[in-house]
């Protein structure tokens, strides 16, 4: 199988949806609301894409400093292409590209927590977060 890998700012909220429900990270992204998808692609300073054939596979999506840290918020790989060191090449490629200077920081879906150390990361146990309220909450709010 050859898979191909390129950065793709332009990624499409389209394929990224699709992409995201065939991967089954969709259970925890916002996959019904186009505004934010879109957002989250035109924010994002690194999107790295895993193509076969065309037909997109994988995607990483990281926000940046390009100097110290580097948060992978989505590293999502289709179902039928799991197991088979596309989510690992996306990681790299996605530190490469942030720079290997920078900390790369992620969390993990519960599914995909024992693949991690797998691969090589570490575990930190000092994650705190305040949870979003939901983008169409939030403009709501705001109109």
């Amino acid at each position: 199988m050859d898979v191909s890998y390129s950065l793709e700012r332009d990624l499409s909220a389209g394929e990224f949806v699709d992409l995201l429900r065939r991967s089954t990270l969709a259970e925890r992204r916002p996959v019904d609301d186009p505004e934010t998808i879109q957002g989250m692609l035109e924010h994002a300073d690194v999107v790295v894409t895993a193509r076969v054939e065309g037909k997109l596979v994988g995607v990483a999506r990281a926000i940046t400093d390009f100097h110290y840290c580097t948060y992978l918020s989505d590293l999502a790989v289709d179902v039928a292409f799991q197991r088979q060191g596309i989510g690992r090449q996306l990681i790299r490629r996605t530190h490469d590209a942030a720079g290997l200077a920078t900390t790369l920081i992620l969390l993990s879906a519960p599914k995909a927590a024992s693949y991690y150390p797998h691969i090589g990361l570490t575990s930190h146990g000092s994650c705190w977060i305040i949870p979003g309220k939901g983008a169409g909450e939030v403009r709501r709010r705001q109109t």
